[in-house]
């Protein structure tokens, strides 16, 4: 299996990998972002049988689509997770599904996660979502949230008015199944077969997405506004469960480093703790499906170990309205200081917006960083050191904002405790861009494109609910005042701080949400049990 990011080539670097047993027992999504498969299709999935239902389906996938696993390289892969309502809905023992983590459990369109996220404050969307309201979503029940004939009732009597009503969307999706090929014409074609070969047992592709990297040709896979993709990533360790693609042991990285517990569970993570998944009860089925005994919980088999949870969020990427407010912005400068910004194009101002250039490498005040003896762009480096004050590259950038490493440290002495602060809210992306390339220079064409964001975690409001309430988010950050990210939040400001001015630009809305929510990635044997039900 081919553990590099999707934008790396083979240039010799060695990557991590999972040890026996777990590279068996684990979905190979975890540790390969695929970079020899470049095509592939996103099914969502709804189960359509009334009531409750079972595995039995599955049989089906694992025909014409076996999901893959961790230990070796395929032709093509597979990857599938389910929504906590698709598990209730394919009839998990209550026990399973009450031992599943709070925030999957409610789902992503809760009312108070919409709130973290940026979503949706006081019944109304923000305008970071699609126009409408997202497309899909698992339509899980919302804590506290009342249905439509609840919500009229509630009205008549004024007793309950307080509570918001369900947010349902258009599309409900139970399951995400995700197939990598090797062009567009096989990928099609594939996920043609398993569609039609579904449908008889109740299960239903009620939503598509053509996904691509389109690499150049230095093998980095850029997404639609231009930028290398995929670049920094946490490198997970632990002695007894990683290794190194050379055979070797992997050493925990510095910078990046982070152990495998926040990427799979039962594995030790950043609390020095078992990153704690769900179970199942001891029975014969989960017995048969290789499920071990959990360490802990007497009378039930380990179901998450080797899992994960993984994050979707289908994010609609207005191309042309970026390059359009860089253009703008970087005229304006220009016409009011015209003395001292001859610097500032439309490249270096869209640079300042993601904290890097468009071929990857990281900004500083000397310029860029050089790339690494692998010629890819450098990933080992802290804020604190190099660019304290974000004069090369800008404290509220996208790439700050996403990974602050130390440079949130207020002095030297605590440079190690704040990089070690920000490991444990580290999140494993494995998102695709999705939607045809857009003519350069850009012009509206009327082409749905963006990104299919992933991302695995064990600990989802730790990790990933943290990164986009408290860093990409927050109007405060690092020192900053009214700001949130340039890149993927509201429309707003952004301060670009160079020696002796400082620049503040106005940025637009450029990605909107269409749809997500909260998955669980099973491993092989937690798949296998699915299918028994």
């Amino acid at each position: 299996m081919d553990q590099r990011s999707v934008s790396e080539q083979s240039r010799g670097k060695p990557s991590w990998r999972l040890k026996e047993p777990h590279a068996s027992r684990t979905q190979a999504l975890v540790v390969s972002g695929f970079a020899a498969l470049p095509t592939g299709r996103a099914l969502f999935l709804e189960f359509t049988w009334p009531g409750k239902g079972g595995g039995g389906w599955l049989q089906v996938v694992q025909e014409l689509a076996p999901v893959t696993d961790a230990a070796g390289r395929e032709e093509r892969a597979t990857a599938i997770s389910f929504a906590y309502a698709g598990l209730e809905k394919m009839d998990l023992p209550k026990a399973a599904l009450d031992s599943f983590a709070a925030p999957f459990r409610e789902g992503m369109f809760q009312e108070d996660r919409l709130r973290r996220l940026g979503d949706r404050r006081k019944g109304e969307w923000l305008g970071t979502v699609i126009e409408g309201g997202p497309k899909w979503s698992s339509n899980a029940r919302q804590r506290g949230a009342l249905t439509s004939v609840e919500a009229t009732q509630s009205r008549a009597k004024t007793s309950t008015g307080h509570r918001e009503e369900q947010i349902a969307t258009p599309i409900t999706v139970h399951a995400l199944l995700l197939l990598y090929d090797k062009d567009e014409d096989s990928a099609e074609a594939w996920a043609g077969q398993v569609e039609a070969a579904l449908a008889p047992h109740g299960v239903r592709v009620v939503h598509r997405l053509p996904l691509n990297l389109r690499p150049d040709a230095k093998g980095v896979a850029r997404e639609h506004f231009g930028f290398a993709d995929g670049i920094s990533q946490p490198v997970p360790f632990d002695d007894a469960a990683v290794g190194l693609s050379t055979g070797g042991p992997a050493e925990r990285d510095y910078w990046n480093g982070v152990p495998l517990g926040e990427i799979l569970f039962g594995h030790t993570n950043g609390h020095h703790e078992k990153a704690p998944g769900p179970v199942v009860p001891d029975d014969d089925k989960a017995q048969a499906a290789g499920l071990p005994p959990h360490p802990l919980a007497e009378g039930f088999l380990d179901f998450g170990l080797d899992g994960s949870y993984m994050v979707v969020r289908e994010l609609k990427q207005d191309v042309v309205a970026f390059w359009q407010s860089m253009r703008e912005n970087a005229a304006h400068i220009r016409a009011r200081d015209p003395d001292h910004s001859g610097h500032v194009t439309t490249t270096w101002l869209a640079e300042r917006v993601v904290g890097r250039s468009t071929k990857g490498d990281l900004l500083c005040p000397a310029g860029y960083l050089p790339s690494d003896s692998y010629e890819q762009p450098e990933n080992d480096f802290g804020f604190f050191d190099r660019d304290l004050h974000g004069v090369g590259c800008p404290a509220g950038s996208h790439v700050r904002r996403s990974n602050p490493r130390d440079g949130l440290a207020p002095t030297a002495a605590e440079k190690q405790t704040l990089l070690d602060a920000a490991n444990n809210h580290r999140i494993l992306r494995r998102g695709r861009k999705y939607g045809a390339t857009i003519s350069v220079p850009p012009k509206e064409d009327g082409v749905d494109r963006g990104l299919l964001f992933i991302c695995l975690n064990t600990d989802i409001a730790r990790q990933f609910e943290f990164v986009q309430q408290t860093w990409l988010l927050n109007p405060n950050f690092a020192t900053l005042f009214d700001e949130t990210d340039p890149l993927v939040g509201p429309k707003g400001r952004m301060t670009i701080r160079e020696e002796p001015l400082r620049r503040i630009v106005e940025v637009d809305t450029f990605v909107r949400m269409a749809g997500g929510d909260y998955f669980f990635l099973p491993s092989l044997p937690a798949l296998q049990y699915l299918a028994s039900l």
